[in-house]
């Protein structure tokens, strides 16, 4: 089991960073699976009850704010529950900080693609479907690289790696 869950939440959150890079979207069989992943791991997490409780809590507050984030078209629908399922599994000892990152790796990723469409475009790189979505100054910014990547390092600290650890 510790395995799994050193194999689940990252290759996800790289996963969703480089499906929303290249799509735009986040699928939601992605995020349904991370939370039946977490349903499936607690058992063997070391968690109590309580403290899951308190992550399903932290899980559902998050796609609240998410799907109001939606609601006034800051987020995709897909960054919305891509968000819930991240914080589902980091509870809220982690969240803030969380949150922290993936709105310092957002905003530098937006500085990013607002100075590559500035760019023109090489005629090989148009060629590309996926790069050149991502140089279309209309499109949307992959705000899943940057919700990914926050996830991706605070795994690092998370009652998670801690627990997998200890049982290996």
């Amino acid at each position: 089991m510790s395995y799994l869950v050193l194999a689940i939440f990252p290759l996800a959150m790289i996963f969703g960073a480089i499906w929303d890079l290249t799509t735009m979207t986040i699928p939601n069989m992605l995020t349904a699976a991370l939370a039946v992943a977490f349903l499936m791991l607690v058992p063997f997490s070391g968690l109590g009850w309580q403290e899951a409780g308190l992550h399903l809590a932290a899980g559902a507050a998050m796609l609240v704010v998410g799907m109001v984030m939606f609601g006034f078209g800051w987020i995709g629908g897909g960054d919305a529950k891509f968000l819930a399922a991240i914080a589902l599994w980091l509870g809220w000892s982690d969240l803030l900080g969380y949150l922290l990152l993936a709105s310092v790796l957002g905003g530098a990723l937006t500085l990013v693609l607002l100075w590559f469409r500035s760019m023109p475009l090489p005629p090989v790189l148009i060629r590309r479907e996926w790069i050149a979505r991502l140089h279309d100054r209309k499109a949307g910014i992959p705000y899943g690289v940057a919700l990914g990547l926050g996830g991706l390092w605070m795994f690092q600290q998370s009652v998670w790696l801690e627990a997998a650890t200890h049982a290996a």
